[in-house]
C-alpha cells in the first residue's frame, strides 16, 4: 500500500513542480518584467529549488561522446551487446581514423565493469567508465529497473545475478579483466570461483572496490542495519508490489524511493547544507557551482527498484549468514543444480582489492578479506590498495579516483594482461 500512496503523492506534486519551474523562469528570463523586481533572483532561486526537490528524476544517460586516447580525441558509440530481462550488457565502442591509434586500441585490455544493483543506475559509474576508456575496451552491466520488468519474466535471485556475470564473462572473452564496484564484489567472486571449480577459463584479473566480502569487519551503519534486523523484518517492512501504472505491475520489489530515503537519512545535514548552498549559488549567479549541484543530484536522486528476491537473498547471504566467508554458500546454476562457492579454487586470476580510507558504506578490511578466501592465488598476483582520503564514492569517481585509484588499477591490469599479449606476440612473429 505504501508504494501506491507514494505514487499518488508524486502525481499530486507533479503540477506544483512544473509550476515552480515555470515561476523560476518567469523571475529569471530577462524578457520578463518580473525579472527586474528587486527580489527577482531570490524568487527565481527559491522556485528552482522547490522544482528540484519535488520533480521526478528519470534514469540518466552515460552521455560519453568522446574521450582522449593518447592525445587524440576518439569518438564513443554506446552499444547493447546482450539483452537479458533484468540486465543489458553495454559496450562503449571507440572509433578513430588514425590507423596507428586504432592498432594500439585493438591491443588494449578488455574490461568488464560490473555495476552495483543497489539503488542507483549504472550511470553512477560514468566517471569510472570515461576514465577506463583511455586505456581499455570497456563493457558495463546496465541493470534494469525491476518495476519495468513484467512479472511474466519470473523472479530474479542473487543466484541469477551470479549466473548473469558468468554469462557476460564468457561473452566478452577469455582475456577479460573484471572490475566490481561495491555490492557486486560478492557475486563476482562467486561467479569466478564457480568457473574455476568447473575448470573453465577465468578472467585474467579481478579488481574489487569497496565491497562487503566480509561484512563482519569494521561494520558500518549500513552493515549494522542489515545484521541487527531479522530477515522477516525486511520482508515485512521494505518489500512492496509495483503499482499498476508500470510494466512490472504486481512484482515484489524493494522500491527505489525507500532506498533514496535511506541514502539521505545517512547524512541529512550534509544534504540540507548542499541544497541551501545551491540556493545561494543561484542568488549569486554562480552558474558553475549550480551546474555541479544539478549534475550530482540528477544522478543521486535517480533510483531504481530492486527485485525483492535478489534484495532479500543479499541480506541473508551476505549480511546475516556470511555464507561466502563461512564456506557455506551454494549457488543454483541455470540447470537447477546447486554448486558450492569455493574461492580457493581460483588459481590463475590476479586479484586487486581497493578500499577508501573514509568509506562509510563498506568498512575497512571488508574488501581486503577477499585475499584470505582466495588462497590459491599466489602473493605475486595479489595486491591491496587503500585510497587515502577517499570515501565510498571517491574510490570510483572524482579526483581521487582519477589521480590515485585509476593509475593503480590500470597498471595492475596491464601487468597481468600476459595471456592477451602472448597470442599477439605469436601473430607478430608469424607475420615477420
Amino acid at each position: 500500500m505504501l508504494y501506491q500512496i507514494y505514487e499518488t503523492h508524486r502525481a499530486w506534486l507533479s503540477p506544483f513542480s512544473e509550476f515552480a519551474s515555470a515561476s523560476s523562469k518567469l523571475y529569471s528570463n530577462p524578457l520578463s518584467p518580473f525579472a527586474h523586481v528587486p527580489t527577482a533572483q531570490r524568487m527565481a532561486a527559491g522556485f528552482d529549488l522547490v522544482h528540484r526537490l519535488t520533480k521526478e528524476y528519470e534514469k540518466p544517460t552515460f552521455d560519453i561522446k568522446s574521450v582522449d586516447v593518447g592525445g587524440t580525441e576518439v569518438v564513443i558509440q554506446e552499444q547493447v551487446v546482450a539483452k537479458n530481462p533484468f540486465c543489458h550488457l553495454l559496450r562503449f565502442k571507440r572509433f578513430t581514423d588514425n590507423a596507428d591509434l586504432l592498432d594500439t586500441m585493438r591491443g588494449q585490455p578488455s574490461v568488464l565493469v560490473v555495476a552495483p544493483l543497489s539503488g542507483h543506475h549504472a550511470t553512477l559509474l560514468r566517471d569510472t567508465v570515461r576514465t577506463l576508456l583511455q586505456d581499455h575496451k570497456v563493457y558495463v552491466t546496465d541493470w534494469i529497473d525491476a518495476r519495468m520488468v513484467p512479472v511474466e519474466e519470473g523472479a530474479f535471485h542473487l543466484d541469477d545475478y551470479v549466473n548473469y556475470v558468468q554469462e557476460f564473462i564468457r561473452l566478452v572473452g577469455p582475456n577479460v579483466h573484471v572490475i566490481s564496484v561495491c555490492q557486486p564484489t560478492v557475486p563476482v567472486l562467486a561467479a569466478v570461483s564457480l568457473m574455476a571449480s568447473r575448470g573453465e577459463t577465468t578472467p585474467l584479473s579481478m579488481t574489487m572496490m569497496g565491497g562487503p566480502i566480509d561484512a563482519r569487519k569494521s561494520p558500518t551503519s549500513v552493515n549494522n542495519l542489515a545484521m541487527n534486523k531479522s530477515f522477516q523484518w525486511f520482508e515485512t517492512n521494505v518489500i512492496y508490489r509495483v503499482p499498476p501504472n508500470y510494466p512490472g505491475a504486481g512484482r515484489r520489489v524493494y522500491p527505489g524511493f525507500l532506498q533514496h530515503t535511506g541514502f539521505v537519512a545517512m547524512n541529512p545535514d550534509r544534504h540540507a547544507t548542499s541544497h541551501y548552498d545551491y540556493f545561494l549559488d543561484l542568488v549569486r549567479g554562480d552558474g558553475d557551482s549550480a551546474d555541479a549541484h544539478r549534475k550530482f543530484y540528477d544522478e543521486y536522486n535517480a533510483v531504481l527498484d530492486m527485485p525483492a528476491e535478489y534484495y532479500l537473498d543479499t541480506i541473508k547471504t551476505v549480511f546475516q549468514d556470511f555464507a561466502l566467508v563461512n564456506g557455506t554458500w551454494k549457488v543454483r546454476n541455470p540447470q537447477g543444480q546447486e554448486e558450492l562457492v569455493r574461492p580457493q579454487d581460483i588459481k590463475t586470476t590476479a586479484l586487486l582489492t581497493v578500499e577508501g580510507e573514509l568509506d562509510d558504506i563498506s568498512g575497512a578490511g571488508q574488501t581486503k578479506a577477499a585475499h584470505d578466501l582466495c588462497t590459491g592465488i599466489p602473493d605475486s598476483r595479489s595486491e591491496h590498495y587503500d585510497v587515502v582520503g577517499a570515501g565510498h564514492y571517491g574510490i570510483f569517481s572524482g579526483r581521487r579516483w582519477r589521480e590515485h585509484a585509476y593509475p593503480r588499477i590500470r597498471d595492475f591490469i596491464l601487468a597481468h594482461n600476459v595471456a592477451a599479449k602472448a597470442p599477439r606476440r605469436r601473430q607478430q612473429a608469424a607475420a615477420a
